[in-house]
């Protein structure tokens, strides 16, 4: 894919567009971008801005995914990783990958992440069972779960209390 040219504008965090730009090169800038915050040593501060990211990333796919955003004891990212995609319900998601990639990254937290392409946000039974499980394996290993977050593009819903 081509990509439009972009100039640093004046202002510092802005740019100027050196070509026409389609819908489709905003959505694949804004994932970019959305990557580029939640990237390796980025602290996460502000819940609202991690769940902003999060929606640009995944909203708009047509099949479900599960990923996990890996944190060191500062709440720094230390990755991003996808672990599924496709229906959640029919998902073999067993606690000891999570538990492997966890251990891989030697994450001290992590976020849970996954899209309903429904488009309602709303978590389901199964999603609170799969919480409860993975926070009884990765208390195991002395890893927390933060939050586990449901994103659609009408928004993104915490299972976290």
């Amino acid at each position: 894919m081509k990509y439009p040219k972009l100039k640093a504008g004046e202002t510092p965090g802005t740019y100027v567009m050196e070509s026409p730009l389609t819908e489709a090169d905003v959505l694949q800038m804004a994932q970019q971008l959305a990557m580029f915050r939640l990237s390796k040593g980025r602290a996460l501060t502000e819940r609202k801005l991690v769940f902003t990211h999060l929606q640009t990333l995944l909203q708009f796919h047509e099949y479900e995914i599960f990923a996990l955003l890996l944190l060191d004891i500062e709440h720094r990212v230390v990755g991003f990783r996808e672990l599924f995609r496709g229906p959640l319900e029919g998902a073999c998601l067993h606690p000891r990958e999570v538990v492997k990639i966890v251990l891989e990254y030697n994450a001290a937290a992590v976020i849970l992440v996954h899209n309903h392409p429904s488009g309602d946000p709303a978590p389901s039974h199964a999603d609170h069972a799969l919480a409860t499980t993975l926070k009884n394996a990765l208390n195991m290993v002395g890893t927390r779960i933060l939050d586990h977050v449901v994103v659609s593009y009408e928004g993104c819903v915490s299972l976290a209390h």
